[in-house]
C-alpha cells in the first residue's frame, strides 16, 4: 500500500474533531472527507480544509480515494455504519464500544476477516505513552504481584432525556459509554480477562443505567473494583495495588502521569505527556497495520474487543436491553 493514508470521518461531532486534529500530527495521514446526516459536514470541511464533504454516509463510503474510515457516531449506530463501510470495501477504525453486544461485534469481525479488511476498536488510551509504560512496569513486577485494581469514571452530566447519556434509543447510560474504560484498563494492565464477573446497575427514569458498579475476579486472585456514572462527579483515577507498592494513574482517561508508590520509599512521579489530542497514537497504530497489510492490531485485537463486549453483556444481562440491538434470537 502507498505510504500516505487517506482518511474519511463518518460523523462530525466533538470526538470527530478531536480525531481530525490528531491526524494533523501524524506523518502520512491525510484527512480528505467527512460526512454527517445532521448538516455538520460543511462546517467540518471548512474547519479542516477538506476536499470533500457529504450530507449522507453512502457517498462517503463510495469515495474511491478514501483508504480507511473513522466512525465517530453514537454507538447505537456503529454496527450499521461499520457494515456500510465493509460493504464498500473500506477499512474501519470504530469508536468504542464497536457495537452494543457480542453478537454484533462477532458479526462485523467475521465480515472484516472474510473480506480481508482492517478493523479496530478505537480504545485510544491503550496507545498513549503513559499506558504503554504502565503495562511494562506491571509486567516487570515493579509493584510485585498485583492484588487489587480500583478505578472510577464518574462525571456529572446535566439530565437531558435526549442526550446520548440518558436516551436509551441511543444506547445511553454509564456502562457502554464510561464503564468500558475502567473495565478495559483492568484487562489491559493484567493482560488477561476475568473468570468471574458481576455488577449492579442503577436504572434511571429513561431506562438507562445512570450509575453502575463492577466486580471482576481473575484467575490468580486479582480483583478489580470499578464504577462509572453520569449523575455525579468523582476523581477519574485508577490505582493498581501490588505486594511491593502501588501505582496511581491520575485522570486515567487522559493518562499522562504515573505516581509510583513503592513500600517504604518516597513517591516517584513519572511523566509521559502525549502529543496533540492523544488520539494520534491509535491512528499511527492503524496506519502501521495498513502498511503491513494486517487486518488487526496486535495491541487491540479482535479477541480483546470481543472479551470486553462479553464482560459488559454479562454485567447487564437480565437488567438492561437496548432498543434495536441485534441478537441471535432476533435474526
Amino acid at each position: 500500500m502507498k505510504k500516505d493514508i487517506n482518511w474519511g470521518i463518518l460523523g462530525c461531532g466533538k470526538i470527530a474533531k478531536e480525531f481530525a486534529n490528531a491526524l494533523k500530527v501524524v506523518p502520512g495521514a491525510k484527512l480528505i472527507a467527512a460526512a454527517s446526516k445532521s448538516g455538520k459536514a460543511k462546517q467540518f470541511k471548512e474547519e479542516f480544509n477538506l476536499p470533500y464533504y457529504y450530507n449522507n454516509y453512502e457517498e462517503l463510503v463510495k469515495n474511491k480515494e478514501i483508504d480507511i474510515i473513522y466512525i465517530a457516531t453514537t454507538h447505537n449506530y456503529h454496527y450499521e455504519n461499520t457494515l456500510l463501510c465493509f460493504n464498500n470495501n473500506k477499512h474501519v477504525l470504530c469508536e468504542k464500544p464497536v457495537t452494543l453486544n457480542t453478537y454484533e461485534a462477532s458479526h462485523i469481525i467475521e465480515i472484516a476477516q472474510s473480506k480481508g479488511l482492517f478493523f479496530m476498536e478505537a480504545m485510544w488510551t491503550r496507545f498513549c505513552p503513559a499506558v504503554e509504560n504502565l503495562i511494562e512496569l506491571i509486567k516487570n513486577g515493579v509493584i510485585g504481584k498485583v492484588k487489587t485494581l480500583k478505578g472510577d469514571f464518574c462525571i456529572d452530566i446535566p439530565f437531558d432525556a435526549n442526550s446520548r447519556y440518558y436516551n436509551i434509543k441511543l444506547a445511553g447510560g454509564a456502562l457502554l459509554d464510561l464503564g468500558i474504560y475502567p473495565i478495559t484498563f483492568s484487562c489491559m494492565i493484567l493482560r488477561k480477562y476475568p473468570v468471574e464477573i458481576s455488577g449492579s446497575l442503577n436504572i434511571g427514569n429513561t431506562g438507562v443505567d445512570e450509575e453502575s458498579h463492577y466486580l471482576l475476579k481473575f484467575d490468580k486472585g486479582e480483583t478489580a473494583l470499578l464504577s462509572s456514572a453520569c449523575t455525579y462527579q468523582a476523581p477519574i483515577n485508577f490505582t493498581i495495588y501490588g505486594t511491593k507498592g502501588q501505582i496511581l494513574v491520575p485522570n486515567f482517561y487522559f493518562p499522562e502521569e504515573l505516581i509510583l508508590k513503592l513500600n517504604d520509599k518516597k513517591d516517584e512521579i513519572l511523566n509521559f505527556p502525549y502529543d496533540s489530542t492523544g488520539k494520534n497514537y491509535e491512528a499511527i497504530e492503524v496506519m502501521e497495520c495498513l502498511l503491513k497489510n494486517k487486518t488487526q492490531s496486535d495491541k487491540q485485537t479482535f479477541f480483546d474487543t470481543l472479551k470486553i463486549m462479553e464482560i459488559m453483556d454479562t454485567i447487564r444481562k437480565g437488567k438492561l436491553k437496548y432498543p434495536g440491538e441485534h441478537t441471535i434470537s432476533s435474526q
